[in-house]
């Protein structure tokens, strides 16, 4: 039984704790209740505010949002684990009435979390049992909403131009920017200048400061030294920077040298007049130069001078022509000889033994001897005949009286930059050179090149810049059978090659020779056919007859020119050999290809012996793996290999041609290139004469085709169509060696 009771009063404890735990849930919802509604209500009796303390209080007090959570539920609520009930026996619980403290917080869900609507300031002493309503801070802690600020302007980055050179640039801009701008008259180069300077910030080129920088003096001393090159020194004027002193001066002064330094690279590397306004038979390859790079490489370079010079030619030859115009003008390597003013010096020939020679003295005299580059005796101050003949010389070439009396018109022109008529031929020359390819030769194989000098006869073969071999050559005769000048590379070599006699020939020469003699075609070992459009072809077999010899060199041009054998050998007795009609005869061929071939096949080990065992009457084509360049120049002047001024005859009056280009003060509208019809040959008027044997070998391919077209002859013909069943088509055997 008390066993009994104990568990019963046990069981009676429990129900009691258990009853006590949810009376206080019941009243802790009820109070949240009655706490609610008293706070909806007091803001209902609250009355409008209308002061403005008050308002701006209400606006500085943030408002809670409502909560969108659902209703509270039993779970919500943590049961009171303090309530009063005794301790069981041997336990060490505090007391219910104690506090309990806790080393670490309990955790605050958001539902336990209960929010009031801000009461009045005047009433906050209101107080809830369960929930607190936030006090408002006085009205002086309130911090009024600032008004939106003005947008700024975005802050503007710093400039990397000196503060001194910023004035020069502003101008600079607002020059660049000025569509009336003249300092560069193509488009491509103001482009450039405009694009260079704004990637500087417009800052000036040449100054710093207002003061010139070593890089504006080096252009300016290579301008002012245009002469040197042949060239027109006032073609490129240099402002006066030691006269500008505002900054609108400054940045004129600036575009004005940038704009001769353009010209003057521009120029020295491509000429100051397009090749097309000479001839219309001539063609090199263009290089122009790109402004933009020039601009980069003058400016970054340490010595400026000398990469402005670096766009003339850098040919042995031209660099020779350079050095033999200053001696020319009696500047050498030094600086200029001036010859004096002073008594007219006087050289009389001896008459007879009674009367002997008379030679005045001077103190001028070994000037005068070094202004004309007389070696011998260099010191003799005696006005001798050697000198006398050398004065008389420059006389006739400066197109002065040819007396040999040193006067004061004949001291004035030795000191004065005038051309004489040499000076003029090395001018032009080293003008021509301009036009040529800066890289002569082809890499590969050693820079090996061909170059044929028109006026000189002579043929060259050059190989790590020097000469390998060389041989005379005929070229074409004055007028229309002028040889052209172009720059090409040789392809292959045709043994026994069958002459496709050129249209100028024929239409000029052989056509009329048919109406005096229908057999003359016959006689001459020549055949006559028709090609493709109708027109007239007239060919020469392989054969010791044949006009082009055993060889014939292959570099495909527009011009339809090539080197070739000969069996006129005679002509290359003669000291001028202008005889062709365009083309180049070879004296040594057979030299010649093996020379070629050990360069692009030098495993095959060609000799001229090989050479002259291929000699038949069947075509054979050996192709270059490398192309070889080959230039026809024409030169004039040159130094030859022990040092000599050479001075050749104006075959083709190309130097007076040129001479009168350079003397036009608008040369800038030279650089544009001209377009030149070339000549064209239609077909005969009226008909061939009666009796003319015309070949039948093309006549399987019909009405329409008559065989291939004049280039495709001389150069390679395309694959023939397939003979007509039942006509047996002979055929001349041709072979193609290709390695």
């Amino acid at each position: 039984m008390p066993g009994q009771f104990a568990q019963g009063g046990v069981r009676m404890r429990d129900r009691l704790k258990n009853r006590a735990g949810f009376d206080r849930v019941l009243m802790t919802v009820a109070a949240t209740f009655l706490t609610v509604s008293a706070t909806s209500a007091l803001a209902q009796a609250d009355p409008a505010r209308s002061s403005a303390a008050e308002l701006a209080i209400d606006a500085a007090i943030p408002r809670p949002e409502p909560a969108n959570l659902p209703p509270p539920t039993v779970d919500d609520f943590k049961l009171d684990t303090t309530a009063s009930v005794r301790n069981p026996p041997g336990t060490d619980a505090p007391n219910a009435t104690e506090p309990k403290t806790t080393d670490k917080p309990a955790e605050t869900k958001p539902a336990e979390v209960v929010t009031a609507p801000a009461a009045d300031a005047n009433k906050n002493d209101s107080k809830s049992d369960t929930a607190s309503t936030p006090t408002a801070p006085p009205p002086d802690a309130v911090t009024a909403t600032p008004a939106p600020e003005p947008a700024k302007e975005p802050t503007k980055a710093a400039s990397n131009v000196p503060p001194a050179d910023q004035p020069v640039a502003d101008k600079l801009r607002e020059m660049l920017g000025a569509k009336s701008l003249r300092y560069f008259d193509r488009k491509g180069e103001r482009a450039a200048v405009e694009k260079f300077y704004a990637a500087r910030e417009f800052a000036p080129l040449w100054t710093q400061a207002g003061t010139l920088t070593e890089n504006g003096k080096g252009v300016i001393a290579r301008l002012k030294d245009a002469a040197s090159e042949g060239l027109n020194a006032a073609d490129y004027p240099v402002p006066d920077f030691t006269a500008a002193t505002t900054p609108d001066q400054l940045a004129e002064a600036d575009l004005k040298l940038t704009g001769s330094m353009l010209d003057y690279a521009r120029q020295a590397q491509s000429g100051r007049f397009h090749w097309s306004q000479v001839s219309y038979d001539i063609q090199f390859p263009d290089h122009p130069t790109d402004p933009s790079e020039v601009l980069t490489n003058v400016t970054t370079a340490k010595d400026a001078s000398a990469a402005l010079e670096g766009y003339n030619p850098p040919h042995k030859l031209y660099r020779e022509l350079k050095a033999k115009l200053a001696e020319l003008r009696g500047q050498g390597d030094g600086a200029m000889i001036r010859i004096t003013e002073g008594p007219a010096l006087k050289y009389t020939p001896a008459r007879n033994k009674k009367q002997p020679a008379v030679e005045m003295e001077d103190a001028r005299v070994p000037q005068l001897r070094a202004k004309l580059g007389i070696t011998e005796n260099a010191d003799d101050t005696r006005y001798d005949a050697r000198v006398a003949e050398a004065v008389r010389r420059f006389q006739d070439g400066a197109e002065l009286n040819p007396t040999g009396i040193l006067d004061d018109r004949t001291v004035k022109a030795l000191n004065s930059p005038k051309r004489d008529r040499k000076i003029d031929t090395v001018i032009v020359n080293m003008e021509r050179w301009r036009w040529l390819p800066r890289q002569l030769g082809a890499p590969s194989l050693g820079d090996a090149y061909v170059v044929l000098n028109i006026p000189d006869f002579t043929l060259k073969v050059m190989q790590k810049g020097a000469q390998v071999w060389t041989t005379k050559v005929v070229t074409g005769k004055p007028g229309v059978h002028a040889t052209p000048l172009l720059t090409e590379t040789m392809k292959f070599i045709t043994v026994n090659p069958t002459w496709n006699v050129p249209p100028s020939i024929i239409y000029n020469e052989y056509l009329p020779a048919l109406q005096q003699d229908p057999t003359v075609l016959q006689r001459m070992g020549l055949r006559l056919d028709y090609a493709r459009d109708g027109s007239i072809h007239i060919s020469q077999p392989p054969g010791e007859a044949n006009a082009l010899g055993r060889i014939r060199f292959n570099f495909p041009n527009k011009f339809l020119v090539y080197q070739h054998d000969t069996p006129d050998k005679h002509l290359f007795a003669k000291e001028e050999r202008a005889f062709s009609h365009g083309c180049m005869r070879v004296q040594n061929p057979d030299q010649y290809a093996a020379i070629l071939l050990n360069m692009t096949l030098p495993n095959e080990r060609y000799t001229p012996e090989r050479i002259r065992s291929m000699y038949g009457y069947s075509e054979i084509d050996i192709k270059f793996p490398t192309p070889i360049p080959v230039h026809i120049t024409y030169q004039t002047a040159f130094v030859d290999e022990v040092g000599k001024l050479q001075i050749r005859k104006d075959l083709y009056n190309r130097d007076a041609a040129m001479l009168a280009l350079l003397r036009n003060p608008k040369n800038k509208d030279l650089e544009n290139v001209v377009a030149r019809a070339q000549p064209s040959y239609g077909r005969p008027t009226g008909g061939l004469p009666a009796g003319v044997n015309v070949a039948s070998d093309n006549t399987y391919y019909g009405a329409s085709y008559g065989g291939p077209s004049f280039f495709e002859r001389l150069f390679g013909a395309p694959v023939p169509p397939a003979p007509i069943p039942g006509r047996r088509l002979q055929q001349q055997q041709r072979r193609i060696f290709t390695r």
